[in-house]
C-alpha cells in the first residue's frame, strides 16, 4: 500500500475546466488515433450500429391507459421518438405507431443536448404525464408536463428546473416533489433532503413540506397507491443505501410502519409485504433473511405481528424479483442463478400458490401491464444463445401468446454455454458461465474476456447480446460471466458477504474464476482480459493492481478507483453502506489495502488498459477515471483513455455513440489478447 499525501492529480475533478477537458482531448485523440485505425474497427463499428438500429430490435412498452408506449431510438431517431400504439396494435407484425413527441426536433428547436429519462403518468387514464430529459445524459433532470389530448407541454403547469429530482402525482392538480429547493436541501449524496406537496397554480416555493430527511441520509421520495379501495400514500426515507423508514401519510399525520431498517416494504391491497436482508425475530418467530413475508396492513399497523411467509430462500435460491398484477403476485426466483416464476393467490385469507410452466432455462422478466386493474403481463425469456422472445401472459394460466422476438443477430450455433464453479481463496465455490466455441481447444489459447460486478445485490444473469456476439464471439472470443460474492445471486448473504471490511472477497473471488479459466485451459494470462463498470471497474481496477501477472487486458469502465475520496465526489456518500468510510481511520485502514488508485506502482508491469467514462456522468465521477490514467502515465505504464462527452452513467447517449464505445472497447480486447 503507498504512503498517502497530497494528490498532484486532483485537479482532474474539475470536471468541465478548460485545462481539464484539453487534457481529456488529447487523451480521446490517442485513443481513437490507434483503435479507429486498426483494419478490423471500420466494419466492426458500422455492424455494432446496424445491430443496435435494428428495426427487428423488441419494442418494449408501458401501459397508460388505453395505449402501450415505448421510446425508440434508430439511424432515422437519434436522440428518439416517444409513440404509442394500442394493445392490439402492438401484436401485430408490424404496429401502427403514433409518434408522440420527437426528441431530436425538440432538441434542434430548443437549442438543447435533450437526452431521455422516461415518464411517469397520471393513473388510471395516462392523460397527464411528467416527462424527464437529461442534458447530456446526467442523472440531473429537467422535469415538464405534458397533455396527452393536445400532445403540448403545459405551459403554466408542473415544470421543474435541473436537479436530481423525485416526483409524484397525488391526483390531477397536486403532486409530491423531492427536488432541490434551495440552500440546505440536498443530502451530502446530492439528493433530495425534503419532500412536499405541489398544488397546481402555486408556486413551488409556496410547496407544502410533507417530511424532512437529515443532511446525511441518502435522501427522501414519496408515492401514492393508486389501488381502488386500498389508496395510500407513503413517505419514504432512504437513511443509507441499504436502510431506511416507511411512513403512511393520512389526513397529513405520518404513521412509521415498523419494519427493520433494513427491510423494504410495500402495500398489495390489503397486504403489507417485507422483503428481509437479515433474520428478524418479532412476535415470537424468527424469520429469515433474504424471506417474503406478508400481514394485513391494517393489523400490522394495530400491532399484530403474524406473517405468512410467502418465500424462504434455501443455499441455492434467492428472490429475485416482485411483480403484482390485478389477483396475484408473481416471484421470480432466481435458482443457482437461473430464473423460475411462482404465483401467489390471496384467497379467503390464505395464500395459494403454483408454479408457473414457464422455460426453465436462463433469465425471465415479468411486466405487468396494469398492476391494479389487469392480470395481463409481459414475459421476456432470453439466455446467452437464445434470441429474447416476449409473451403475454395472464395470472391464473399457463397459456402465453408470442409477441414479439430477437431475430439472431449471430449465429450461435457453434458455441455452447457451461456453468462452472472456481474455488475462492478461502473455499467458497463461485459459479460462472462459460460462451464458447463448441470446437475450441483447450490449450490455453482462447482469447477470453472475464466479466465481474459483484456489488449492491446485483445479479449477472445470462442475457442476449448482438453485440457481445458479433463483435467478440464470432471473433474467436470466449465471454465468462462471473458471480461473485457481493451480487445478489445467492440473496442478502451473498451481497453481504463481501461488505465493507470483506470487500476484498469480491476480488479473491474475480481472482479465482480467473485462475480456474486457466487452470482449465480454457485460455491463459496472455490470452485472459477483464472487463467492468462502475462499482465492476472497481473490480477490474483492484484486480488489475493485485494480480497484473494474471491478465493481459483490462478494460475499466465509469469505475470507482480512487477510494479515499469516492465518498466525496458525486453520489458517492450514498455508497458508504457497500465500501466504508473513508475518512474513519479504521476503515480507511482496510479499503487503502485495495483502492487501486493507491496501490499502482511504478516498479510494477500492469497489463495494457483502456480506461472508458463521460463527461456527462453525474453518478460516478469522471475524476476516478482521469485521475488514475495520468497516475499511470506518470509512472510510465501503457494505458489509452476515451471519454465521451455524454452519456451519463451509461458511457453513451445514443445507439451510435454505443457503437462506438464497444466497437473501441472490443477492438482494445482482440488487439490485446489474440
Amino acid at each position: 500500500m503507498s504512503s498517502i499525501g497530497a494528490d498532484p492529480h486532483e485537479w482532474l475533478e474539475d470536471v468541465g475546466g478548460e485545462q481539464q477537458l484539453d487534457w481529456v482531448k488529447r487523451q480521446n485523440d490517442v485513443a481513437l488515433g490507434e483503435l479507429q485505425g486498426r483494419p478490423g474497427y471500420p466494419a466492426m463499428v458500422d455492424q455494432l450500429k446496424t445491430i443496435l438500429n435494428a428495426k427487428e430490435r423488441i419494442p418494449f412498452v408501458r401501459q397508460h391507459g388505453e395505449h402501450v408506449y415505448n421510446f425508440w431510438r434508430d439511424a432515422q431517431h437519434v436522440r428518439g421518438i416517444w409513440r404509442r400504439t394500442t394493445l392490439a396494435g402492438y401484436r401485430a407484425a408490424e404496429p401502427a405507431w403514433e409518434t408522440v413527441l420527437d426528441i431530436d426536433r425538440l432538441a434542434a428547436d430548443e437549442g438543447e443536448n435533450w437526452v431521455w429519462h422516461g415518464v411517469s403518468s397520471l393513473y388510471p387514464r395516462g392523460e397527464r404525464f411528467l416527462l424527464s430529459l437529461s442534458r447530456g445524459g446526467g442523472d440531473a433532470v429537467v422535469v415538464r408536463e405534458f397533455d396527452m389530448p393536445s400532445r403540448r407541454f403545459v405551459a403554466d403547469g408542473f415544470n421543474l428546473p435541473e436537479a436530481k429530482t423525485d416526483v409524484a402525482w397525488i391526483d390531477a392538480d397536486t403532486l409530491f416533489v423531492a427536488t432541490d429547493f434551495g440552500p440546505g436541501s440536498m443530502t451530502t449524496s446530492g439528493y433530495a433532503r425534503i419532500v412536499k406537496e405541489w398544488r397546481r397554480g402555486t408556486p413551488l416555493g409556496e410547496a407544502i413540506t410533507v417530511y424532512e430527511a437529515q443532511p446525511d441520509d441518502l435522501g427522501v421520495g414519496a408515492y401514492r397507491d393508486f389501488t381502488s379501495d386500498y389508496s395510500h400514500q407513503f413517505i419514504s426515507r432512504q437513511i443509507g443505501f441499504y436502510s431506511s423508514e416507511l411512513f403512511l401519510r393520512e389526513g397529513g399525520t405520518l404513521t412509521k410502519v415498523d419494519k427493520p431498517q433494513d427491510a423494504s416494504a410495500y402495500t398489495v391491497r390489503d397486504q403489507l409485504v417485507i422483503e428481509l436482508r437479515s433474520d428478524w425475530t418479532t412476535g415470537g418467530t424468527t424469520y429469515p433473511q433474504g424471506a417474503l413475508l406478508a400481514t394485513g396492513f391494517r393489523r400490522f399497523l394495530a400491532g399484530e405481528r403474524r406473517f405468512d411467509v410467502l418465500f424462504a430462500p434455501t443455499s441455492t435460491t434467492s428472490l429475485d424479483g416482485v411483480a403484482q398484477t390485478r389477483s396475484a403476485l408473481l416471484l421470480n426466483i432466481l435458482d443457482n442463478v437461473k430464473n423460475r416464476l411462482v404465483e401467489l393467490r390471496h384467497v379467503d385469507g390464505t395464500w395459494q400458490r403454483r408454479d408457473v410452466a414457464a422455460p426453465a432455462f436462463g433469465t425471465l422478466e415479468v411486466a405487468p401491464l396494469d398492476a391494479i386493474a389487469s392480470d395481463e403481463y409481459f414475459l421476456t425469456v432470453t439466455d446467452f444463445l437464445t434470441p429474447t422472445s416476449m409473451y403475454l401472459a395472464r395470472a391464473g394460466s399457463d397459456d402465453r401468446t408470442p409477441v414479439k422476438a430477437l431475430p439472431g443477430f449471430f449465429d450461435a450455433s457453434p458455441y455452447t454455454v457451461q456453468q462452472l464453479q472456481a474455488p475462492s481463496k478461502d473455499g467458497t465455490l463461485v459459479p460462472y458461465f462459460v460462451i464458447m466455441a463448441r470446437d475450441a481447444k483447450l490449450d490455453g489459447s482462447n482469447p477470453t474476456v472475464l466479466y465481474g460486478y459483484g456489488g449492491f445485490e446485483v445479479s449477472l444473469k445470462p442475457f442476449y447480446s448482438g453485440v457481445t456476439g458479433a463483435a467478440w464471439l464470432a471473433q474467436g472470443g470466449v465471454y465468462v460471466l462471473a458471480n461473485i460474492r457481493g451480487g445478489g445471486e445467492f440473496g442478502p448473504r451473498w451481497h453481504q458477504a463481501a461488505l465493507k471490511e470483506h470487500r476484498q472477497r469480491a476480488f479473491d473471488d474475480f481472482l479465482g474464476v480467473a485462475q480456474d479459466l486457466v487452470r482449465r485451459r480454457i485460455t491463459s494470462p496472455r490470452h485472459l482480459g477483464i472487463m467492468g463498470g462502475s462499482n465492476g471497474g472497481l473490480l477490474v481496477g483492484a484486480a488489475l493492481t493485485q494480480r497484473p501477472d494474471l491478465f493481459n487486458a483490462v478494460v475499466c469502465q465509469v469505475p470507482l478507483l480512487d477510494m479515499q475520496r469516492y465518498s466525496k465526489l458525486l453520489a458517492g456518500a450514498s455508497w458508504m453502506g457497500e465500501y466504508g468510510d473513508p475518512d474513519d481511520p479504521d476503515q480507511w485502514r482496510y479499503i487503502a489495502e485495495y483502492s487501486p488508485y493507491h496501490n499502482v506502482f511504478p516498479d510494477k508491469h500492469y497489463p495494457r488498459v483502456l480506461f472508458t467514462t463521460s463527461t456527462r456522468d453525474d453518478r460516478v465521477h469522471p475524476g476516478h477515471a482521469r485521475k488514475m490514467v495520468a497516475k499511470m502515465q506518470q509512472q510510465g505504464h501503457d494505458v489509452l483513455y476515451w471519454e465521451n462527452t455524454e452519456g451519463g452513467h451509461a458511457g453513451a447517449a445514443n445507439n451510435d455513440q454505443q457503437a462506438q464505445m464497444w466497437a473501441l472497447t472490443y477492438t482494445f480486447l482482440l488487439q490485446q489478447l489474440r
